[in-house]
């Protein structure tokens, strides 16, 4: 089969096997999203070889429960193995021995097929297009903050950064009512959340240690230093977003005014296809370009421009 291949931060277009492994199904991916995750594996943030991405839609073809077969699904990112402390007490994300697609150990969305446990899979329904449930692992990502924080309606609520991911979260953020504001710095950026009537703010009007939860999706120095001065004594601030190298932190602000500081990544595959069957947010505004599997490795270099959003890959 066809597939993008990653090795010491080259990208290739390869003929590979198609993925074998016992007891899982074999899916044949319809659409996959390039993330900023996929570019940061090509820029070395983690020592992956292999087939990058995580985000896709696809029909499964061959599972051990004839059932599945034929279905279109999605699938949740982390294999893993069930019997470990973390598996046992309900952190199956964190789980000691799990693989990951397209990012730790398993070969990814960007190929003709991939391979999953089919506890992973989550059927798509029919009204869902393919061009919005690729949208699912990202959107179940921006999902988890609320898992995580539990945000009222009544907070006052800062989003630092407007990219593939801060446009999900702002979506999501903004069904529950609460006072949101969002930092973005390109044009098209503010014209998508303007057109989903979320209200902008620039920098400068970023009111210092008022907020009651402040969510930083930028992975930028910059922008947690922002996060780090606008969130209000005992309010939350979220880390969306990993950050490349080492940054130096003075940590005392953060203890003076007792800061809740929350790691957040994976979500909830359910609500996602939920939102997505109701309408209620709009992921396929998103799609800035789609390319062939073919010229993946072109599409990746053009995911690398500043401010651009979701490409999609057909193979």
């Amino acid at each position: 089969m066809k597939a993008l291949w990653l090795e010491d931060q080259t990208l290739s277009l390869r003929d590979v096997p198609r993925p074998a492994k016992p007891g899982e199904a074999l899916i044949r991916v319809r659409l996959s999203g390039i993330c900023g995750t996929d570019l940061e594996l090509a820029r070395g943030y983690y020592p992956y070889t292999g087939i990058p991405g995580h985000e896709f839609v696809g029909e499964v073809v061959e599972a051990p429960d004839k059932a599945w077969i034929g279905q279109r699904v999605v699938g949740e990112i982390n294999a893993v193995c069930g019997g470990c402390e973390e598996c046992q007490n309900g952190r199956p994300t964190h789980c000691e021995k799990r693989t990951v697609l397209g990012i730790v150990e398993r070969d990814g969305a960007h190929a003709e097929y991939l391979s999953l446990p089919v506890a992973n899979l989550h059927c798509v329904p029919d009204s869902v297009p393919d061009e919005a449930a690729v949208f699912t692992e990202p959107l179940a990502a921006a999902l988890e903050i609320q898992q995580q924080v539990h945000v009222q309606p009544t907070d006052r609520v800062l989003l630092i950064g407007a990219g593939r991911l801060g446009q999900l979260i702002a979506q999501t953020l903004a069904l529950i009512g609460c006072d949101l504001r969002v930092a973005a710095r390109h044009p098209h950026q503010k014209q998508l959340l303007e057109s989903r009537k979320i209200r902008l703010i620039t920098e400068d009007e970023i009111q210092p240690r008022r907020w009651d939860v402040v969510v930083e999706a930028t992975g930028s120095s910059s922008g947690f230093d922002l996060a780090r001065r606008a969130v209000r004594p005992r309010g939350v601030l979220v880390l969306k977003s990993t950050y490349r190298g080492e940054m130096t932190v003075n940590w005392s602000p953060f203890v003076v005014d007792e800061i809740t500081i929350v790691g957040s990544r994976c979500g909830p595959f359910a609500p996602a296809l939920r939102l997505l069957e109701r309408g209620e947010v709009g992921p396929t505004l998103l799609i800035a370009k789609r390319y062939p599997l073919g010229k993946a490795v072109k599409a990746m270099g053009e995911a690398q421009k500043p401010g651009m959003l979701k490409i999609l890959l057909e193979p």
